[in-house]
C-alpha cells in the first residue's frame, strides 16, 4: 500500500476511510478523498494508537489499522523488531512492537542515532520500564516515607514544592521524575509538563523526553560508553544503580544482535 496524505485520491483511500470507521474514527463519507476529515480521523487514530500523529498513513498507521501485513518501517538502520525483542526477552512482543518506532523516532530527531546511544536508550527503557510502556512509577519505599503520604520522599526536591512528589513521580520510558525536569524537558520538547505532568506516558512525548533527557547528558554519555563502563553511563541516568542489571543485560544483548555494536567500544 503507497503513503497516503491529504490530496491522495482512489480506492487505497476508500479502503482508508472504511477501515477508520470500523475503528471508531469516522471520517465522513468513504468517497475517495482524503480532505479534512479524513485527516482528523487519522490523527486521532494515531493518537489513539500511540502513533505519530501526523496525519500521514504510512506503514505503522496502515499496519495498525489492518490495511497491510507489512511490518513497521523503523527509522534507525540495523535496530529491527527482533532484535530488539531479544534484547527484552521477558517484555510482550506487542508492547515493543506498538512503541519501538516512536522511541526509535525520538532518537532521530534528537540526532541519537549512533549505535551506542541507541543501545543507551533501549538498555536505559529496560532498566526503568521493561514492560515496555510509558507507565508512572509506583508507590515504594524509595519514594514513601513509613507511614507517609504516597510520593512524600519526593516533596521538597528535584524542584517540587510541599505535597508535589506525587504530581512530579516518574512517568514515561526515562520516568522523568521531579518538577525541574518537567519543566526544563517539558520546554525542550514544546510541551507544558509542569501544568500536564500526564502527557509525559503519551507513547510519543515519552519517547522524545527519553532522547531529551539522554542529549542533556550525550557528551558524558558517549565516554562511559567508550569505555565500556556501563555503570558510570547508567548512573548518569539513573544517578545511582537501581536497575543496572537489567540495563547491562539488554545493553550486551544489543551489542550481539545489533549490526556494528561491538565496534563502537574503543577500551
Amino acid at each position: 500500500m503507497t503513503t497516503l496524505r491529504q490530496g491522495s485520491t482512489g480506492p487505497d483511500v476508500v479502503a482508508l476511510q472504511d477501515a477508520l470507521r470500523a475503528h471508531g474514527h469516522d471520517p465522513g463519507i468513504s468517497d475517495g478523498s482524503f480532505g479534512r476529515g479524513t485527516l482528523a480521523a487519522v490523527i486521532a487514530f494515531q493518537r489513539s494508537q500511540g502513533i505519530m500523529a501526523d496525519g500521514v498513513v504510512g506503514t505503522t498507521t496502515a499496519a495498525a489499522l489492518g490495511l497491510t501485513d507489512e511490518p513497521a518501517a523503523l527509522s534507525i538502520p540495523g535496530v529491527t523488531l527482533d532484535a530488539v525483542c531479544k534484547m527484552f526477552p521477558e517484555t510482550p512482543r506487542a508492547n515493543i512492537e506498538k512503541h519501538l518506532p516512536n522511541v526509535l523516532d525520538g532518537l532521530v530527531d534528537a540526532s541519537l542515532t549512533d549505535t551506542p546511544m541507541v543501545l543507551m536508550a533501549l538498555a536505559t527503557v529496560r532498566a526503568e520500564v521493561e514492560c515496555f510502556l510509558p507507565i508512572s512509577e509506583g508507590q515504594s519505599k524509595f519514594n514513601t516515607s513509613p507511614g507517609g503520604l504516597p510520593f512524600d520522599l519526593y516533596d521538597n526536591r528535584l524542584g517540587n514544592g510541599p505535597g508535589e512528589g506525587g504530581k512530579y513521580r516518574g512517568r514515561g520510558f526515562v520516568q522523568l521524575t521531579g518538577k525541574s525536569n518537567y519543566d526544563v524537558h517539558g520546554r525542550k520538547i514544546g510541551e507544558d509538563l509542569v501544568n500536564n505532568p500526564d502527557l509525559a506516558n503519551d507513547s510519543v512525548i515519552a519517547s522524545k523526553l527519553l532522547a531529551s533527557f539522554l542529549k542533556g547528558n550525550e557528551s558524558a554519555i558517549q565516554k562511559a560508553l567508550a569505555k565500556d563502563d556501563l555503570k558510570a553511563a547508567r548512573k548518569l541516568v539513573n544517578g545511582g544503580s537501581n536497575g543496572l542489571d537489567r540495563f547491562t543485560d539488554a545493553y550486551r544483548i544489543g551489542q550481539d544482535v545489533i549490526p556494528g555494536a561491538k565496534s563502537a567500544v574503543t577500551g
